[in-house]
């Protein structure tokens, strides 16, 4: 199962003719991640305040279908792909109404704040994070 969350397009979300402004659709991404960490217990605070585990996106690849206005609400489906050593390839399905409106693969990689290198997830997080593991089919 991924995990779902939904969000509504608020106005400051979108340009002038109401349409989403794709940047809002990153922040919006960042939120619905924090929110699958916290879904299982872990949050982002206190890993990165506590623990000094960072989380950047790497890699992103990014397919808007159609644009979606004021006042929709997007659905968000996180699926976990891969979860390795450090790194976590999410795919992530954008709908509103049923209807797909962008795509995205992204990796992000677990790093130490103090010396800025790669770290392996913690195993509650990792434990956490296959809850979401899809396998292949």
């Amino acid at each position: 199962m991924p995990f779902t969350h939904s969000k509504p397009l608020r106005f400051g979300d979108c340009d002038l003719t109401g349409i989403a402004y794709h940047p809002a659709y990153f922040s919006m991404l960042v939120d619905v991640n924090e929110a699958m960490f916290a879904s299982f217990g872990v949050t982002w605070k206190a890993l990165m305040f506590e623990r000094r585990i960072g989380l950047p996106t790497v890699t992103m690849n990014v397919e808007f279908k159609r644009p979606s206005t004021y006042g929709d609400v997007l659905d968000f489906a996180v699926h976990v792909r891969a979860i390795g050593r450090s790194s976590l390839d999410l795919e992530t399905i954008v709908t509103v109404r049923g209807e797909i409106i962008w795509t995205i693969r992204q990796r992000i990689v677990a790093t130490s704040l103090d010396g800025h290198t790669s770290t392996p997830w913690p195993d509650d997080v990792r434990a956490g994070l296959a809850l979401y593991r899809e396998l292949a089919a």
